[in-house]
């Protein structure tokens, strides 16, 4: 029986079973009460003209709930349905990850090795960075989107994996010595699914196709790392503007950290892998669950690709996603067989927190107490200083990158320092103090201007959470 015949059967025998109800006429089974829980918490999306989700339960094996909302194509009226393809985001990192466990597992790479090993072109730091680090996000590594942002990149430009492997290639430095610290990086995971590639010997998506999804029954998964491919059945995704609905752009031709396209039910038969280890066996999803442990000896949550924490005192599995307008989250509770998939096509959803929702209705017997929601903490502002004009001009000049091969100019606007790029609109630089600023893009956050022996500017230092210290030298 094939695998795609054995799906159908699953299917049908579960959430799509029609029930007769009179000769030649069939009806839907009536739904539970928490089936109609879980469809009142979507019901604000569930209309014509709105963006929406998918969303897909499987409990003990079987898909208990598979329902959609909203629209996947607004332009055309296109509903979402259960089979239709989301780009999922950085929930693909669990797919990259598995890919390398299973490689480990055949021997025909370690976790242990040096990324060097299988990709050359990665500068030499003068410290190893092993596989292992790239999947706890402990390797040091600058995240690839914050330096194509710094770079003069916009993310709805078409980014390309030769064009992220020549970025890499020019880094000259690290955020931090390997295992050291837990900061989240994309760009291990691109260099994962690079290895898979080249340890495998077939193209990322090939290999991934005939070792994860073919061999699971995911049928409806791909890697998308082609922005030209046609994909039927596929969603597209919108933002909020302040004139109503926008389409959110994305041209990904990369993937590995991103770019894994599948369908709400077919990430339902992935979580149900954690239980069943039906493909990968128990090594690699111990691989998959072990969490990350520092230099120091501290445990972090993430583990390799996946997050392994806790919620209301169960144990989870799980991950979520962002790109443009899309959002998704994948839930997985392993002592209760229970896994929750949300996928959504619009930037302001909150697939994450109405996933645990859907688990509140399943498991809230089994589960401690909700907790009272705190006030949220204020954001602490650094307050801005006043610093007077003769002090500012020491500060203007163009600052060029050679890791980045681009140029900002700063200059003096309205009696404070902007950031100039012919790519961005441009940023304010909000004095902190004596040389110290903070900006208002998110790929530039603190500024630090170093001076030279003399005293004078030479250089001016940015960094923006998962990039730190990158230097732009001022050369006029």
């Amino acid at each position: 029986m094939s695998r795609a015949i054995s799906k159908l059967l699953l299917i049908i025998s579960t959430s799509f079973l029609l029930v007769s109800c009179g000769e030649g006429q069939v009806s839907a089974p009536q739904k539970t009460d928490d089936q109609l829980a879980v469809d009142a918490l979507f019901s604000e999306w569930d209309k014509p003209g709105s963006p929406g989700a998918s969303v897909a339960i499987i409990r003990d094996g079987k898909i208990d709930y598979s329902s959609a909302y909203g629209e996947a194509q607004v332009e055309y009226g296109i509903p979402i349905a259960p089979e239709t393809i989301f780009h999922v985001a950085s929930i693909s990192k669990q797919f990259t990850a598995f890919g390398i466990a299973l490689l480990a597992e055949r021997g025909e790479l370690d976790l242990d090795d040096d990324i060097r090993k299988y990709i050359p072109e990665v500068p030499d730091f003068g410290t190893t960075i092993t596989l292992r680090q790239l999947g706890h996000h402990t390797s040091g590594l600058r995240d690839q989107w914050s330096l194509l942002g710094l770079g003069g990149w916009r993310l709805d430009d078409v980014i390309t994996l030769p064009q992220v492997m020549k970025l890499i290639e020019r880094q000259e430095a690290l955020n931090f010595p390997p295992n050291s610290k837990y900061t989240y990086s994309n760009t291990g995971f691109t260099l994962m699914a690079e290895t898979i590639a080249r340890v495998g010997g077939k193209p990322f998506p090939i290999w991934m196709e005939e070792n994860v999804f073919l061999p699971l029954g995911m049928d409806n998964t791909l890697i998308y790392d082609d922005h030209e491919k046609i994909v039927n059945n596929r969603a597209y995704s919108y933002r909020l503007g302040e004139d109503g609905l926008k389409k959110a752009v994305l041209s990904y031709a990369v993937a590995g950290a991103t770019s894994l396209f599948t369908t709400a039910d077919d990430l339902s038969i992935w979580l149900n892998n954690y239980s069943t280890m039906q493909v990968g066996g128990e090594a690699v999803n111990t691989i998959m669950k072990t969490k990350g442990i520092l230099n120091s000896g501290e445990e972090i949550e993430y583990a390799f690709g996946v997050i392994n924490s806790e919620y209301r005192g169960l144990k989870t599995l799980g991950h979520g996603g962002a790109d443009a307008g899309f959002r998704s989250n994948v839930i997985y509770f392993p002592e209760h067989k229970l896994g929750v998939t949300v996928l959504s096509n619009l930037a302001s959803f909150d697939p994450g927190g109405l996933a645990r929702k859907i688990a509140d209705i399943y498991l809230g017997e089994h589960m401690t107490p909700l907790e009272e929601e705190e006030a949220p903490v204020e954001n602490v502002a650094f307050e801005a200083v006043e610093v007077s004009g003769d002090v500012l001009n020491a500060y203007v000049g163009d600052y060029y990158s050679r890791e980045l091969e681009t140029t900002y100019r700063v200059k003096i606007k309205d009696g404070g320092l902007i950031a100039v790029h012919s790519r961005h609109p441009d940023i304010t630089l909000n004095a902190l103090g004596m040389d110290l600023f903070s900006a208002s893009a998110w790929f530039f956050g603190e500024t630090t201007f170093e001076r030279n022996e003399a005293g004078d500017v030479s250089v001016m230092s940015v960094s923006s959470g998962r990039v730190t210290d990158l230097k732009f030298e001022k050369i006029k």
